[in-house]
């Protein structure tokens, strides 16, 4: 539609940029052809777009505007009804009903080995169907063992929000959970053949976006055979009692809230009334 548009003489502006920068890089041809110019959400994005020839401008990502650059785990953990004291693990196991089945039975095998080492643990899982509820229901019925696990409608943010560390099937919730300055432990999972092709054509090292953003491995991501409940759970525990990596992601997602934090409503709508004027 947009080529169509533009070959009529019409301008197009295309607001968040494809995904150019992970995988299938060549598309820039036919996006050059589409628009007029693209509103880029990450700052790494103008450079790749600026060397095909693309107009291009940087408008930073509109949650990082919207969350506060320090989050309230006070208020959260009061909105949960949950102790001061508790160690809380947020899992976010995806929002498709495939990626729930890839992780359900995973992320479950991990609150056991946690809750093993740590007996003050609390288990959030925050799920936005009936579908998916049942899913991860049906995974925590086959463990014999009674975990603290408390399914959400919903509430992913208040669940990150309220966490000590947040154990994350990789997409956008992982930019949330750094906007809100949560240690996390990044996993994914999907079909052999899919993860084969996936890796022929990805062209970063990292599939979070916090370590995409960052340009580095600032948490750890655990993809395919390296997720295994041992691992996730080992390297979460780790993850938590080491206090100068935790400083460290710290400072990493401060850095990247204010770098995307660009008041990006007012920047995206000037852009589109520069065309109008």
């Amino acid at each position: 539609l947009e080529k169509k548009l533009k070959n009529k003489g019409i301008k197009t502006i295309h607001y968040v940029s494809p995904s150019i920068w992970a995988w299938r890089k060549n598309r820039i041809k036919k996006i050059k052809q589409a628009v007029t110019e693209i509103l880029a959400l990450f700052p790494f994005e103008p450079e790749l777009y600026l060397a095909a020839g693309v107009k291009v401008s940087y408008v930073g990502h509109p949650l990082a505007d919207i969350l506060p650059l320090e989050p309230d785990l006070a208020g959260a953990r009061a909105t949960l009804k949950l102790d001061a004291k508790d160690f809380v693990v947020a899992m976010l196991p995806g929002s498709r009903q495939s990626e729930v089945q890839q992780h359900a039975e995973l992320f479950v095998q991990a609150a056991k080995r946690i809750f093993a080492e740590r007996p003050d643990a609390k288990f959030l899982v925050p799920l936005i169907t009936r579908q998916t509820r049942e899913i991860f229901e049906l995974a925590i019925f086959h463990e014999p063992d009674q975990l603290p696990i408390d399914l959400l409608f919903g509430h992913a943010h208040d669940a990150m929000e309220a966490a000590d560390v947040v154990i994350v099937a990789s997409g956008t919730a992982t930019l949330e959970a750094a906007l809100l300055k949560k240690p996390m432990v990044i996993t994914y999972r999907m079909p052999a053949l899919s993860w084969q092709l996936l890796k022929r054509m990805r062209l970063q090292p990292y599939v979070g976006l916090p370590n995409v953003l960052a340009g580095k491995f600032v948490v750890p991501e655990l993809l395919q055979d390296e997720a295994t409940a041992e691992n996730l759970a080992m390297v979460t525990l780790r993850l938590m009692s080491d206090k100068a990596h935790l400083a460290e992601i710290k400072k990493e997602f401060t850095a990247i809230h204010h770098s995307l934090r660009q008041n990006t409503a007012e920047k995206a709508a000037a852009a589109v009334l520069a065309y109008l004027n």
